[in-house]
């Protein structure tokens, strides 16, 4: 969410084009707040381009939407509304989210945390992954546990989603013989 759609890493005074600034108090953010009142907490910041919405609906002919965010199910109740998308599955993070498991201890050094978690998740279905995060390392990680049928699309965190960005997952149901594509 936070980079993908939430283009964060922008410069304040620098909001993209087609964003809108929210304000917003979700538990997580609460949560990195530990003893002060929820009622003296900054609301976040989070920017949201409402066009995207009826963008990955149209995606979502293509693709199972799910939420892979720490936002969790909060995505749901912060961003999906705004959004006009519909309630989404979450992927749900073992333990605390960047807890590694039992084994992870084979992973390579610089592997995002999130990755294995993917991959599990996918099931050996084909699957398109949008991230600020992604590195090489997660591409040959995926590449040796779920194979080639999977897309790792790297998001510049100050410039959220854009057109070539659609065009690219589009391109890639299309490439998989996803029905609808």
């Amino acid at each position: 969410m936070d980079g993908p759609l939430n283009p964060y890493a922008a410069k304040p005074e620098r909001r993209p084009a087609g964003y809108a600034t929210h304000r917003m108090k979700p538990q997580g953010w609460l949560d990195q707040h530990p003893g002060e009142p929820a009622a003296y907490v900054k609301p976040l910041r989070v920017w949201l381009n409402e066009e995207h919405g009826r963008r990955l609906l149209d995606l979502g002919r293509l693709f199972d939407l799910v939420w892979a965010t720490t936002w969790g199910a909060e995505a749901n109740t912060y961003i999906g509304p705004v959004l006009g998308l519909p309630e989404l599955p979450v992927v749900e993070w073992p333990g605390a989210a960047r807890d590694r498991p039992p084994g992870a201890s084979s992973w390579p050094a610089g592997l995002f945390w999130k990755t294995p978690h993917l991959v599990e998740h996918a099931a050996g279905r084909p699957f398109a992954w949008v991230d600020d995060e992604l590195t090489a390392v997660d591409r040959t990680f995926v590449t040796g546990h779920h194979g080639t049928h999977a897309l790792l699309h790297r998001i510049d965190p100050r410039l959220g989603l854009r057109e070539p960005d659609f065009t690219a997952l589009a391109d890639f149901a299309r490439a998989t013989g996803r029905p609808g594509a």
